[in-house]
């Protein structure tokens, strides 16, 4: 794109130097190699700020840049690099996407009140700043008890963007209505479910919406969709970064099961009092069972702040 739009512009590219974050890409996927168009361009330096995890490139790119007498540089903003292209460094290394944890709550901690009202604790400011993220995914991810409870949409609107994240639905049952919001976006819609109903699978499909049955492997999870494999099946469909908006329920297993990467939190400045908190992780006994938390960004975004944390080291793969 950036060789295109040069010659768009009318500005000659031979003898210069390319500037990537990742290793051009030596193999056919979606495009052609990169490093072959670099090399048919005439670039005569390349400096990359790290390497392609990928095995089918891992350093083949840089080889073929060499071999076509091109100069290579790597490593200058390496970990900005990585930063930026996280899931895709997570998908090929530990075979499982980047997940990513919204959530919107009051400043003592509370998502919605006693009688599930939640629109809106955080303000218009914090919500564009969900949707740039939302954005950034390759999907979102819900449970049904927010499409029933919300009749969400679940897609980028306060943001320009050029294409819509996919949107998965945790259902274990089928329930998500036909008529539910979240098939008027123009993306792919996903439904995972545990128990089979192919009558409701027919009518969802016909909706537009492509069903996956993934039950737990014994009989007390036969009925509840299996979620780490749910991850490992949508990292084999190429899903880098998914981005949890859900309730507390749903929260709450992806956290127990250690599924969760990171969180980005919306605090407003409000007190809520009692009501729906952020994660449903059951009573702990003592405090060294709490999950302990990296902060890694805080900035306030109009009157809340967004706080963005880690689980420690789950980074470093």
């Amino acid at each position: 794109m950036a060789l295109l739009d040069a010659a768009a512009r009318g500005n000659p590219v031979a003898g210069a130097t390319a500037y990537v974050t990742l290793e051009p890409c030596s193999h056919h996927g979606r495009t052609g190699p990169c490093c072959d168009a670099l090399i048919a361009a005439g670039i005569k330096r390349v400096v990359a700020s790290i390497a392609d995890p990928n095995p089918l490139v891992s350093g083949q790119g840089f080889a073929r840049l060499q071999a076509a007498g091109i100069e290579v540089e790597v490593g200058p903003g390496a970990n900005e690099s990585r930063e930026l292209n996280i899931g895709f460094f997570s998908r090929m290394i530990r075979k499982t996407p980047w997940v990513r944890m919204k959530i919107a709550a009051s400043l003592d901690g509370q998502t919605a009140l006693a009688n599930g009202a939640s629109q809106w604790i955080t303000s218009a400011p914090a919500r564009a700043d969900g949707h740039a993220w939302r954005a950034r995914a390759c999907v979102v991810l819900t449970g049904i008890g927010t499409v029933l409870e919300d009749n969400p949409r679940l897609d980028v609107r306060d943001v320009e963007t050029p294409r819509q994240p996919q949107l998965i639905v945790v259902d274990s049952r089928l329930e998500t209505p036909l008529d539910a919001s979240l098939f008027i976006a123009d993306r792919a819609v996903i439904i995972y479910a545990a128990i089979e109903n192919e009558a409701r699978k027919t009518a969802l499909e016909a909706r537009g919406a492509t069903v996956i049955y993934c039950p737990g492997s014994s009989p007390e999870t036969q009925n509840k969709v299996d979620l780490a494999a749910m991850l490992r099946n949508l990292a084999a469909h190429e899903i880098n970064e998914i981005h949890v908006e859900a309730g507390h329920k749903l929260n709450g297993s992806l956290v127990r099961e250690g599924l969760v990467d990171e969180f980005l939190l919306y605090l407003a400045p409000k007190l809520l009092g009692s009501g729906q908190g952020m994660v449903n992780m059951g009573p702990l006994s003592d405090l060294s069972q709490g999950i302990q938390l990296e902060f890694q960004e805080t900035a306030q975004i109009g009157p809340d702040l967004r706080i963005r944390a880690r689980i420690p080291g789950r980074d470093r793969f």
